[in-house]
């Protein structure tokens, strides 16, 4: 009985001292990660410099639709059932409804209202994304992932101040090279290309007068490069950069997509495999998209201090997934000081947000300003 009794009075008091265990565990792992940020803390990957005083030009950004209000925007049924589309379109500030009442072009309008709050950001290129081929040239629905006609984006940005047309063409549509002239005449800045999910090889010689008449159009080519996983499924292959020799050798002005990141073909990163090609070839580019993700942490790193890219860098966001959990400047306790990152945290515009963060961690002003000199 005494046992008993005694045993019931000890237990409320150990109960009772739980909390205050797992309190002071919190406090000394909290105490203890501060530490460990101010002994380890690095500092930015380069010494922070000046933004440029005029607004800059990002030439990434993306839109999407489901095929609201006559788009001709199209998603597979595997995309429309991914838990990505809700994201995306929150990322955004839509939901379907809304688009099923508005219309796809709602989703370019908030794109322009939101860029026009910027503080750093007065234009961007708004990509439209071409399909997979079958094999008499045609769209092929069955197999294609997303499509945002150049049509639309054509007429949605034109009625814009703020977002440019950049076009999108899968080079094995039988009439690609028409495309491209009416892309040009409709004012396209760039080419976009996904390879792995349009399913094409860029070193495919069947391509070369489609090269050729990028660069007789001084087109410059956009193109993915490395592993795509924002999409249900992807043939990464097709996105090694060594595929991208031909285009390169015939001249055309190709930017790789965020210096290849994340990808691997033949036991070697892409990033590595992307990275000797810009000795041989003035007219490769790069760009820092996306590159301050947390799946990419390193990879910003790599582009601000590894010699080959400099003077090769672009800026871009790869708007919307700026505007989602993937990217924080709590990423970076080590980079930066706990104050910047509340300070850049708390910034609402979303390009604002990417361009202080990134320019905190030590991207230049001429990677800012490259894109706007590119297209003027």
């Amino acid at each position: 009985m005494c046992d008993s009794a005694t045993k019931v009075k000890a237990s409320p008091s150990r109960s009772r001292r739980w909390p205050r265990i797992l309190v002071i565990s919190v406090l000394a792992l909290s105490l203890g990660g501060c530490v460990a940020c101010r002994v380890f803390h690095s500092g930015p990957y380069r010494a922070p410099e000046p933004l440029p005083e005029s607004k800059l030009l990002d030439m990434h950004v993306h839109t999407a639709g489901i095929g609201a209000g006559d788009s001709g925007c199209f998603i597979s049924k595997g995309m429309e059932s991914s838990w990505k589309l809700g994201i995306y379109l929150k990322s955004f500030g839509t939901t379907r409804k809304e688009l099923q009442q508005k219309g796809d072009a709602h989703v370019v309008q908030l794109i322009s209202r939101q860029l026009a709050g910027s503080r750093h950001v007065g234009q961007a290129i708004l990509l439209a994304m071409d399909g997979v081929v079958d094999a008499n040239g045609e769209l092929d629905k069955s197999r294609t992932e997303i499509y945002v006609p150049n049509a639309f984006i054509a007429k949605e940005t034109a009625k814009t101040t703020n977002l440019l047309f950049g076009a999108s063409i899968n080079p094995l549509r039988k009439d690609a090279l028409a495309q491209l002239d009416w892309a040009k005449a409709n004012a396209a800045r760039l080419v976009k290309w996904i390879p792995s999910i349009m399913q094409f090889d860029p070193a495919d010689e069947r391509l070369t007068p489609f090269y050729r008449k990028l660069v007789e159009l001084k087109l410059p080519l956009l193109t993915h490069a490395g592993q795509e996983r924002s999409f249900t499924s992807a043939r990464d292959e097709l996105c090694d950069p060594q595929r991208l020799h031909l285009p390169l050798k015939l001249g055309v002005t190709v930017i790789v997509a965020h210096i290849a990141s994340t990808g691997a073909n033949e036991g070697q990163r892409d990033t590595d495999r992307l990275a000797p090609m810009i000795a041989t070839y003035t007219n490769l580019f790069s760009e820092i998209s996306s590159l301050t993700q947390v799946n990419k942490l390193g990879y910003l790193k790599e582009a601000l201090t590894r010699p080959e890219w400099q003077g090769r860098l672009l800026f871009g966001s790869d708007y919307p997934l700026i505007n989602t959990a993937l990217c924080s400047p709590h990423f970076y306790p080590l980079q930066l000081t706990g104050e910047q990152r509340s300070h850049i945290a708390a910034i609402e515009n979303p390009w604002d947000r990417d361009v202080e963060l990134k320019q905190a961690l030590g991207v230049p002003k001429e990677v800012f300003t490259r894109s706007r000199q590119m297209f003027p």
